[in-house]
């Protein structure tokens, strides 16, 4: 196995796992689970193989992806059996399937020719879509388009890292491990301490009177 089907294989158990908490926290049977697990782990790279035009879809191509979900939200009320608390979890699994997802489609879409940039953009779709998939199906307006700590921008300059390694000839392993350990600490610094972006609001006044 590559290194990156084995980062990709990891981002889809964290992810699903990610899924889980979140469909958990609104109480869901286990075909809820499943399937918003299936859509926080399948998101973001579906998308990203759509624009690609990689056939097939990754979690196609590998099917026992679909299976370990599938399992693991079997699994699910035995696994959150054993935890008190939901809500602190979350952020460790959606901070590291973010990184893991992240580097993974910059690889990709890099791999298919795109410039750095676009390869960046597709990275961070892959790595945050899923998440935004997965709000949705909750009911939650996705935290990554209000004001909330910090997510695509995590990524964003993660994939950055990632590549200006290579660009200097740093192995692929070595870029991709400093490329998630500053995607996960970003994004829990930004979760610690509330780290935003500012809203964008529209002005307006009062116009003069007639």
């Amino acid at each position: 196995m590559t290194p990156l089907l084995f980062i990709e294989m990891t981002a889809v158990v964290v992810s699903a796992l990610y899924g889980i908490l979140l469909a958990a926290r609104k109480g869901m049977d286990v075909m809820g689970v499943f399937t918003v697990a299936f859509a926080v782990a399948f998101g973001g790279g579906t998308l990203r193989d759509l624009f690609l035009d990689r056939n097939p879809l990754f979690w196609i191509g590998n099917p026992h992806y679909p299976v370990i979900v599938f399992v693991i939200s079997l699994l699910s009320g035995l696994i959150l059996g054993h935890l008190r608390r939901i809500r602190p979890l979350l952020p460790l699994p959606d901070a590291l399937g973010m990184a893991l997802f992240t580097l993974t489609g910059t690889a990709y879409a890099a791999d298919a020719g795109t410039s750095a940039f676009v390869a960046v953009m597709l990275g961070v779709i892959t790595g945050t879509f899923g998440g935004v998939l997965g709000d949705l199906l909750c009911n939650e307006l996705p935290s990554l388009f209000i004001p909330s700590p910090l997510n695509a921008t995590c990524a964003f300059t993660g994939a950055w890292l990632y590549l200006g390694l290579l660009k200097i000839d740093v192995p692929e392993r070595y870029a991709l491990v400093a490329g998630i350990l500053l995607i996960v600490a970003f994004r829990l610094a930004a979760i610690r301490w509330n780290w935003t972006l500012p809203a964008v609001r529209e002005v307006t006044g009062k116009g003069p009177r007639p």
